[in-house]
């Protein structure tokens, strides 16, 4: 397996250590570290063929030029897809991103996204954003009720 990162390139060799449980790794981060990694041709041969879109081949030819070909192809692999956080973002979240919109949110709004009931609101509102976090609520009677925001502190 081959792992391409911006800087550096990991090469798993699994399948090719007979003596050891664990798989050896190989982090090289140029052209010249390749050409001076433990690979035998029988290696550098299935890190070619391991690559895609490449030409197959059985045998390794000139080295020092199958090594050069192989960072070139390495290095036109795409980067890493970006990985996705690991858990959704909470209500808490959800209510604070909220708040800090310019358009601010009501009770029922919040409500709505969350799934809590309007009591469960408000006493987020109360004990954990201002009391526990220390932010600070603005609220206006408007249009659609009463709107709050998190208020920018003074500076």
């Amino acid at each position: 397996m081959i792992a391409h990162h911006p800087h550096t390139m990991t090469i798993s060799l699994s399948g090719f250590c007979k003596t050891s449980r664990t798989l050896p790794q190989i982090a090289v981060a140029s052209n010249e570290e390749l050409h001076t990694a433990p690979l035998s041709g029988k290696r550098l041969l299935a890190l070619w063929n391991a690559l895609p879109g490449v030409e197959k081949r059985k045998r390794v030819g000139d080295r020092e030029a199958l090594i050069d070909q192989l960072w070139s192809a390495i290095e036109a692999l795409p980067g890493p897809e970006p990985q996705p956080d690991s858990k959704p973002p909470s209500k808490q979240d959800v209510v604070i991103a909220m708040l800090h919109q310019p358009e601010g949110a009501t009770v029922d709004e919040v409500a709505s996204v969350t799934g809590w009931q309007r009591h469960s609101v408000r006493g987020v509102f109360s004990g954990t954003l201002k009391k526990k976090l220390g932010l600070t609520l603005a609220s206006a009677k408007e249009e659609r009720g009463r709107v709050y925001r998190i208020a920018e502190p003074a500076s």
